[in-house]
């Protein structure tokens, strides 16, 4: 599976930005990857709320429509005061706008490509857009798209309102150099209560490219001291990982090991018998996978497969599971990866392991986070992403904690070390009430 990326410049999404207030672009649909077809555009886009369409032509003109309402097909015009065609190129500053004649009209919900009258996209599924001179919209075609109706790409994105900063942050935090000596004394100090366990083990489960490799190497980078890259981590269509591994995290380059071990998995799929399997996390958790397995995504590991741990014990098995997604594919996660989650959440409940989530990249998904870290707990939009997350995955809101990796950096920063430490801290609390539900005799 390919990577979907925009193909907005940066100036051109400056411009597209400038026509909004402040909102975040998800890209949703893109032609040239997905089909130049009405199905392939409504498959992704119905019932995605406010949306824009970004066309692309050969005579250098982005031009497209937003509408605030829904795409249903349900055949009948919609009205929608807020809708807009739009055209921007590198001879104009700012871009054209132009709102529907008489203030109203906004689309017509058909079977066909968006249809704002005046411009019907993918017309009969093909990369050209119809000109309907005078219909709903008026406009001079040359100043809209330069009288070139052939695309060269055509794009929708959600436009999600990011709203603003609340005036109180909605879960506390101690943003200070005191605060992070805390944490890592804290975490450095930690003792199981069971005495035959001396490490914690926690799970990281999540979609490809959620960020669990790039977890692992930004904590080790706090407690080394310096940028680390142990963990395999980068951009790809499926999972860079494809060993079990458990890494351990040593205070400094020469230091003794933190009493917590980070175990990292296969990425979740969509596609059935891709990625991590279900029986493959059942071993997991129960401690029968040894570290650097190599996961066979075609056969679950079997007693008779080499790497699969017969006798296990309390110190093998896991003590928590951190499920890992990307703050800005919260309202992207396709039903698949939804109900996968789901199977893994019953299965983990059944087996009474204490869950988590980790959201990471705030910074990218809100620029209010981007600007200044520490907005994390007072953005309007990150806090409905983590309510949203709630909802679709059945995790209390207390139980979500928003993170942002070391991706690009070289120096560390000491708001990007307290929600990393702060996360570890919450993951050991959650495996000592793991170790308290255990029978007596495994204290012996």
């Amino acid at each position: 599976m390919s990577v979907v990326t925009s193909s907005l410049s940066g100036d051109q999404e400056k411009k597209l930005l400038s026509l909004f207030g402040h909102v975040r672009l998800s890209l949703l649909y893109k032609a040239s990857v997905q089909g130049y077809t009405a199905a392939a555009f409504h498959a992704r886009c119905n019932s995605q709320g406010p949306t824009v369409v970004a066309a692309y032509n050969k005579a250098g003109f982005l031009f497209g429509a937003y509408t605030s309402k829904d795409y249903t097909q349900n055949g009948q015009p919609i009205n929608d005061d807020k809708a807009f065609l739009y055209s921007i190129n590198d001879e104009r500053k700012n871009p054209l706008r132009v709102s529907s004649a008489n203030g109203q009209y906004g689309f017509t919900d058909e079977n066909t490509g968006p249809n704002f009258g005046a411009l019907v996209f993918l017309f009969n599924d093909t990369a050209t857009v119809q000109y309907n001179a005078g219909n709903s919209y008026n406009f001079d075609a040359a100043h809209m798209h330069g009288d070139d109706l052939q695309l060269t790409e055509c794009e929708v994105y959600r436009v999600e309102d990011l709203g603003g900063c609340l005036t109180k942050p909605w879960r506390n935090m101690q943003w200070t150099s005191e605060r992070k000596r805390q944490l890592k004394e804290k975490i450095k100090n930690y003792k199981p209560d069971v005495k035959s366990v001396s490490q914690a083990r926690v799970l990281l489960v999540g979609p490809v490219g959620a960020g669990k490799s790039s977890f692992f190497n930004s904590v080790n980078s706090i407690f080394r001291g310096n940028m680390t890259s142990q963990a395999i981590c980068g951009s790809a269509g499926t999972s860079l990982t494809t060993q079990f591994r458990t890494f351990t995290i040593k205070s400094g380059k020469s230091g003794e090991p933190i009493p917590l071990i980070l175990c990292d998995t296969m990425g979740l799929e969509e596609a059935s018998g891709a990625g991590l399997d279900m029986e493959d996390i059942v071993n997991i958790y129960k401690g029968h996978v040894q570290d650097r397995y190599q996961f066979n995504p075609m056969t679950p590991l079997s007693e008779d497969v080499p790497g699969y741990r017969k006798h296990v014990s309390l110190k093998d098995q896991i003590h928590c599971v951190v499920y890992v997604v990307d703050a800005c594919r919260v309202s992207l996660m396709s039903a698949k990866i939804v109900e996968k989650f789901a199977t893994i959440r019953k299965k983990t409940n059944q087996i009474g392991i204490p869950q988590l989530v980790l959201m990471t990249k705030v910074d990218e998904a809100c620029p209010l986070v981007s600007e200044e870290l520490q907005n994390v707990y007072t953005s309007h939009y990150i806090q409905r992403k983590i309510q949203e997350l709630s909802a679709s995955l059945g995790i209390p809101v207390s139980g979500i904690l928003p993170v942002k990796n070391y991706s690009q950096e070289l120096e560390l920063n000491q708001n990007t070390d307290i929600l990393l430490l702060s996360a570890l801290d919450q993951m050991l609390n959650y495996a000592d009430s793991f170790f308290e539900n255990q029978p007596e005799q495994e204290e012996l």
